[in-house]
């Protein structure tokens, strides 16, 4: 007797068939691994994840160490990561952050070394503070712009007099390799770094959730020992507050210094005092800081935003953005535009 084949499923009706294109994936978060060498400082160890860790999953961090074992940290106790070395050869970005005692010479760590071997090529890196004399010592930094604590640039030229160091800024970004000074100049790059990443709103968010200011100006010069100005001396904290409400306007050297009530010699010298910049180039930042920031948030035309901070056509601020970050005005519009 035949046996009659089993029923097949009527075909699927055209209109419950999907509509459009199918929903594209997310993207997979960006890897991070920080490195924890012996002697760490915990403040730093836990700035990636203090700024990254505020992003709803666009980074994965997995801390590690240079053989999977625990190691001390500056203070009175040890931390045990999760991971070894192997995370460093999967990861997008590696950070080093500081450990003490400095390092008395510039022989590598072969420990250090064999486990930095494992980074693939074209893999970004971030040190902090002292992590820079690790990236000099490996020869990552020869003939290349960096930074470090300002308390160890004699002790850094000395053994690395190839590294193009700069001492007066808060952090260096060569692209593939940031550095940053000590402490809370960290929490600057990192910011400095989500903002590169994701756009101002993601940045400004964290340093909200971090309860620091998104940006800071000037440089390392501000910390440096030095006199305590005189009793009633005059500081420029108030005529920058003054020009940040006229960015739209051709502020001069002499109107900045009229409003100081200061000669343009010594609003110069107190300027650089206290920003680490000169008061020409500060001004620069905060409109290539306010375009980006109307870029994001605003669909004024070019022409506009150019007029808005200050700039006098929109080739000037074509050209001054993509000297600061390099890409045009339409491109970061383009990336940033509607990000959170």
């Amino acid at each position: 007797m035949a046996v009659a084949p089993p029923p097949t499923a009527p075909p699927a009706s055209p209109a419950a068939a999907p509509s459009g294109p199918s929903p594209a994936a997310p993207a997979a978060p960006h890897r991070v691994a920080v490195l924890a060498l012996d002697g760490v400082y915990p403040f730093e160890l836990g700035i990636p994840r203090r700024v990254f860790g505020s992003t709803d999953g666009l980074y994965r961090l997995s801390t590690c160490t240079v053989d999977g074992r625990p190691v001390r940290t500056d203070a009175d106790f040890t931390v045990t990561p999760d991971h070894g070395p192997e995370v460093l050869a999967t990861a997008d970005t590696v950070v080093i952050p500081p450990f003490g005692p400095v390092p008395a010479t510039a022989a590598p760590d072969p420990a250090v070394t064999a486990a930095l071997a494992l980074v693939r090529p074209g893999t970004r890196l971030i040190s902090i503070c002292t992590g820079a004399f690790v990236l000099a010592a490996a020869g990552l930094l020869d003939d290349r712009p960096a930074t470090t604590h300002w308390a160890l640039t004699g002790h850094f030229r000395a053994l690395f007099p190839r590294v193009r160091l700069d001492p007066d800024v808060l952090f260096v970004d060569d692209g593939d390799i940031l550095t940053s000074a000590g402490a809370a100049a960290g929490v600057d790059l990192f910011l400095h770094v989500l903002r590169n990443d994701h756009g101002t709103a993601a940045a400004n968010r964290a340093a909200r959730i971090c309860v620091v200011p998104p940006w800071r100006d000037g440089g390392q010069a501000q910390y440096i020992q030095q006199p305590v100005p005189s009793t009633g001396s005059t500081g420029t904290a108030p005529t920058r507050e003054w020009a940040l409400a006229r960015l739209d306007q051709p502020l001069s050297l002499a109107e900045l210094a009229a409003h100081a009530s200061m000669s343009t010699r010594t609003f110069t010298r107190r300027f650089q005092e206290e920003t680490g910049q000169s008061p020409g180039r500060w001004l620069t930042r905060q409109r290539i800081e306010l375009a980006r920031h109307l870029l994001e948030a605003t669909d004024l035309s070019i022409d506009r935003i150019a007029a808005r901070v200050g700039f006098a056509n929109p080739v000037s601020l074509r050209q001054h953005l993509h000297t600061a970050i390099g890409v045009s005005p339409l491109a970061y519009r383009r990336t940033f535009a509607g990000t959170t």
